[in-house]
C-alpha cells in the first residue's frame, strides 16, 4: 500500500511541478531579471567587470528552471506520500482529501512560512557571497526547528485532548508551536544584506512570488494526491478481495 501511495505522491509532485513552473516563468522570472540588471548596474558603477556567464540566462529561465522545479516537486510529492502513509489511520476519521489538505497546510507553515519570517527569500544582487554558507546553515536550522516544533506541538495536542477536550488541546498545541518558534527566531542572528538602494517594490514582489510558488506547489500536491488516494481507497472498498488475495491462494 505504501508503494501505491508513493507512486501517486510522485505523480502529484509532477503535476505540481508543471503548475509551479508556469507560475515561476510568468511571475517570478521578471523579478529575477530586474534584480540581475540592478546587480550589473551596481558592478558597473563600482568599475568592476561583469562576471563571465557560465550558463546563459535563457537556459537558466527555461530548461534549467523547469528541471529544478520538476525534480524538487517530484521528490516533495514522494516525501509527502510517505508522511501521509504514516499518518493514515492515525488521524481519526479524516478522509483522504481532508488528511492531505491538513498535512499540506502543516508542511507549508513549518517548511515555508516559519523559516521565511526569519530569513525571507531574496533575489540576486542581495547577499554577500562570503556569508552564503552561514545563511544556508541558519535557514535549514530554522526549517529543522520548525518541523520539530510542529511534531512536538501535535504530540502535546494528542496527550492533552483526553483532559482538555479537542478544542482546548488544539489551542495548547498551537501555543506550544508559537512559543518554541518565537524563542528560536529571537535567539538566531539577524542577517540583513539588502543594499540600501535596492528597489523595495522588486524585493517585495520577489518574496510574494516565492511564497506564492510554494503555496501553489503544496496546494496542487494536496489536491491531486488526495483525489488519487480517495479513488484508490474507494476502489479497494468496492473490491476488498485484494486484501485477501495472498491468503486465498494459499492451500
Amino acid at each position: 500500500m505504501v508503494g501505491k501511495f508513493l507512486v501517486r505522491g510522485m505523480l502529484a509532485g509532477i503535476a505540481a511541478g508543471l503548475v509551479t513552473f508556469c507560475v515561476a516563468r510568468i511571475a517570478g522570472e521578471p523579478q529575477v531579471d530586474v534584480a540581475i540588471a540592478f546587480e550589473a548596474k551596481a558592478d558597473q558603477a563600482k568599475g568592476e567587470a561583469p562576471e563571465p556567464e557560465l550558463v546563459s540566462r535563457q537556459t537558466q529561465s527555461g530548461i534549467g528552471l523547469f528541471t529544478g522545479v520538476m525534480v524538487f516537486s517530484t521528490a516533495l510529492g514522494g516525501l509527502f506520500a510517505l508522511v501521509y502513509a504514516y499518518a493514515h489511520g492515525r488521524a481519526g476519521r479524516l478522509g483522504a482529501r481532508a488528511l492531505a489538505a491538513w498535512l499540506a497546510a502543516a508542511a507549508y507553515i513549518a517548511i515555508v512560512i516559519v523559516p521565511a519570517l526569519k530569513y525571507p527569500p531574496n533575489p540576486p544582487a542581495i547577499g554577500d557571497p562570503e556569508t552564503i554558507g552561514l545563511r544556508t546553515g541558519l535557514y535549514f536550522t530554522m526549517i529543522a526547528v520548525s518541523i520539530a516544533a510542529m511534531v512536538f506541538s501535535l504530540s502535546v495536542r494528542r496527550h492533552a485532548a483526553p483532559r482538555l477536550g479537542t478544542w482546548n488541546a488544539s489551542i495548547a498545541g498551537g501555543l506550544t508551536f508559537v512559543v518554541i518558534v518565537t524563542a528560536v527566531q529571537l535567539a538566531l542572528p539577524v542577517i540583513n544584506e539588502v543594499p540600501a538602494d535596492f528597489p523595495a517594490a522588486v524585493l517585495w514582489r520577489f518574496r510574494v512570488v516565492s511564497l506564492g510558488m510554494q503555496l501553489v506547489m503544496w496546494t496542487t500536491i494536496a489536491l491531486v494526491f488526495g483525489a488519487a488516494i480517495e479513488r484508490l481507497t474507494r476502489g479497494h472498498h468496492r473490491n476488498p478481495s485484494w486484501q485477501h488475495s495472498k491468503s486465498a491462494s494459499t492451500p
